[in-house]
Parts: C-alpha cells; structure tokens; sequence
C-alpha cells in the first residue's frame, strides 16, 4: 500500500552550495521507485508516495541517491503525511494573531534526550520564543529568522541531533501539496 510522506532535504541550493535542480530531483527520486514526486521551491521540499513503510529506510536511500549522482551529502528528513499533519496540529504556540511570517518549524531528525531538553528549556532570549517536542521546536522570531539566535545550528548544537527548518508558509503549502494527491 502506497503512503504519502514529505522529504526535507538540508542545505540544497544556499548560497550557490549543493545546487540542485528541482526537475532533476524528481526524476531522480521517481528512478528510486517513488511516485507522485513533487518538489516545493528551490530548497528541497519534496512530497511523494512510496510503499516503503519505513523513513529512516527512505531517507538514506534518498542521501545515497543524491550522494551517487551529485557527490555531496545532504541531510534528508522524511516525515509521514499524519506525522507531518500532527506536527503542525499541535502547534500550540502559534495562534491566528500571531506574526505567521515570523513562525518556524525546526524538524528534527530524533528525539532529543531530556536533559538536553530540560537544560535548554531554562533559556531564554530577547524576541524569540519557542516549544520543544519529541520531533520539532516551534518557533516564533519576532525580529526574523535572518536576525535570530535560536536557528537550526544552534538547535542542532544544543540538542545534540540533525534538524532542518521551515517556515510557516511553506509547511502549510506542504499540507496543502498533500491534500491534493
């Protein structure tokens, strides 16, 4: 049985770093088997279907795909459709009011140990604030993300584990990709 499922792909075309055309990613990842393969802007948003049941299988076959054709590596987050929609469900630090523009989505790739968690939870910085899950940190940069302390690297640093960030926007795009397959 087919499932839906988002690939973030970290780091791609930043920068002129790790450049990769969205049209040959497709079709990269169609030769991978998988199906329905459609990619949001330039910086490796990907929906798709596969009847691989498992992400940790589908992200290392999506980096050594990439790894093969392009010689670079690149973090690859996969997230099933119900645990992408659950994450943005239980948002809870985001209302209606708030600045949505300002508000991110920082996906990690495990679950952080609790002292960790813990530890970094008793920090605090001046226009930032943000909710830490098993699987994502909610963010809200009320001066920007460009301007923001708390960005991936410093959540990847501080929680010791991979994470790849997005914004509002885009993860509702991505919500609204899934509705229409």
């Amino acid at each position: 049985m087919k499932k839906s499922y988002v690939a973030l792909l970290r780091g791609i075309n930043v920068g002129g770093q790790k450049k990769i055309k969205m049209a040959d990613l497709r079709v990269l990842l169609e030769e991978l088997g998988l199906e329905e393969v459609r990619t949001y802007i330039q910086s490796g948003n990907i929906i798709f279907k596969s009847t691989t049941a498992n992400c940790t299988t589908l992200e290392a076959q999506i980096a050594k795909r990439i790894y093969d054709v392009y010689a670079f590596e690149v973090a690859v987050l996969v997230i099933g459709k119900k645990a992408f929609e659950d994450i943005r469900k239980n948002n809870s630090l985001l209302s209606k009011e708030d600045d949505q523009k300002n508000f991110y989505y920082v996906f990690l790739q495990d679950q952080p140990e609790q002292k960790l968690v813990a530890a970094l939870e008793q920090e605090k910085y001046p226009n930032e604030v943000y909710m830490i899950t098993k699987r994502c940190v909610y963010l809200s940069c009320l001066k920007g993300y460009g301007n923001a302390k708390c960005n991936n690297n410093f959540f990847e640093r501080k929680l010791k584990v991979g994470a790849t960030a997005r914004n509002n926007r885009t993860v509702e795009k991505l919500l609204e990709m899934f509705s229409e397959s």
